[in-house]
């Protein structure tokens, strides 16, 4: 249980959004992080409402409570809740819970909000971050080639292992100064691919932040939790 250094009230974080990020000590509720909407009220403003899946609910004028909602959400509940958030690219997430444990990955690759493609896989013990390196590897895979496109992931740790620190390691015979390159056949494996695709960028995007398919590749990655994706 925390308590929000803005509002007072206190609030819950799931146990494998704690677990996927150990050291992240949330201050503020989702309800005070939502930014206000600067085009409610006008004509054609404001976010488009639809209704809640059951069991989810919704607080007084803000977006559905993520933190409640986060794995359980089947795609159609997905699709039917969000609204928000880019419509075209490759969007991908990955989860293990506990970390290690039992996790999986999904990727979606969208445009103007129709699905292209899409996968989504599990291994029965893992960890975050291979399953978000997976996520990856199959996101670019998604991607026809020669086709330019914008692979997003909420992996910062990712992003900065492929665009800044993978080059260095490569040339140093895949060493780091200090300690092991950890997962190091999937980095290798995704920065060929990065280097192979020049045509797409890869991109962070922030977690759980409401954005559609964002929310979906979550979804998908979480699938083995479920009945029924």
């Amino acid at each position: 249980m925390f308590e929000c250094q803005r509002c007072g009230r206190s609030f819950n974080v799931p146990q494998a959004t704690l677990d996927k990020y150990p050291s992240w000590q949330p201050k503020t509720c989702l309800r005070c992080r939502t930014p206000p909407n600067s085009l409610a009220g006008q004509p054609g403003g404001g976010r488009t409402r639809r209704p809640s899946p059951p069991g989810l609910k919704r607080p007084t004028g803000g977006l559905p409570r993520r933190e409640s909602a986060e794995g359980t959400l089947t795609l159609s509940q997905v699709l039917e809740t969000y609204t928000d958030g880019p419509t075209t690219g490759v969007f991908t997430d990955g989860a293990a819970h506990p970390n290690p444990g039992p996790g999986g990955w999904g990727a979606v690759y969208v445009i103007d909000n129709q699905i292209i493609a899409q996968e989504f896989g599990a291994e029965p013990l893992t960890t975050n971050n291979r399953m978000e390196l997976r996520a990856l590897i199959a996101g670019y895979g998604l991607v026809p080639a020669g086709r330019a496109a914008v692979v997003m992931t909420d992996s910062q740790l990712c992003v900065d292992t492929i665009n800044t620190w993978a080059a260095g390691w490569e040339k140093n015979g895949w060493q780091r100064k200090k300690g092991e390159i950890k997962n190091l056949e999937l980095v290798q494996a995704l920065y060929r691919l990065a280097r192979a695709r020049p045509e797409i960028e890869l991109r962070w995007i922030r977690s759980h932040n409401g954005y559609r398919w964002n929310e979906y590749a979550d979804a998908l990655a979480t699938a083995y939790r479920r009945a029924v994706p």
